[in-house]
């Protein structure tokens, strides 16, 4: 069985991460979407939060699972049987540092590969701090995040910004 792994904050899960997480579902047979921490970040929503929200998103894929994370990729790769690292590009500058990152992440774990799914083209700008910083402007997020989670996401952004304060 070909068990790969799409980490990422997923602070929130975008219409962009769902569709790699689509596209991924159909090549291998068992996808684990985990919400890595990254102590760089400070997120909107809690662990947990996200987690729920991508179950919620992916209930329909029958393959996919979702987990969280605090240690290394490489390492919950190997713990959970995984064979590949699975990585959305939106463009050509996202590719250097996820490069280096799959470099290191063989050579902590040799039997680990990387594969990079490209961004379909209406979704190469969007990034979760896109959306979010959109979200303060009360903009229609449908074509940015998936149906399921809009509005918990707007309430969680309206609790934020109450009184007006945009940061």
């Amino acid at each position: 069985m070909k068990i790969a792994i799409y980490p990422g904050s997923f602070d929130p899960v975008t219409s962009g991460h769902l569709n790699i997480i689509q596209r991924a579902s159909r090549i291998f047979d068992r996808l684990i979407v985990c919400v890595m921490v990254n102590a760089g970040k400070k997120p909107m929503f809690s662990l947990e939060e996200r987690v729920a929200m991508i179950s919620k998103v992916v209930a329909d894929l029958p393959n996919v699972e979702v987990d969280s994370s605090d240690e290394l990729l490489a390492e919950y790769a190997r713990r959970k049987g995984g064979c590949v690292i699975v990585k959305g590009l939106r463009a050509g500058s996202d590719f250097e540092n996820e490069f280096q990152m799959a470099l290191i992440n063989r050579k902590i774990n040799p039997d680990l590969d990387t594969m990079f799914l490209t961004a379909e083209h209406q979704y190469m700008y969007l990034s979760s701090s896109t959306v979010k910083e959109l979200a303060s402007y009360d903009v229609d997020l449908s074509d940015f995040l998936p149906e399921q989670i809009i509005e918990d996401f707007k309430k969680r952004v309206s609790t934020i910004h109450q009184g007006g304060n945009r940061k």
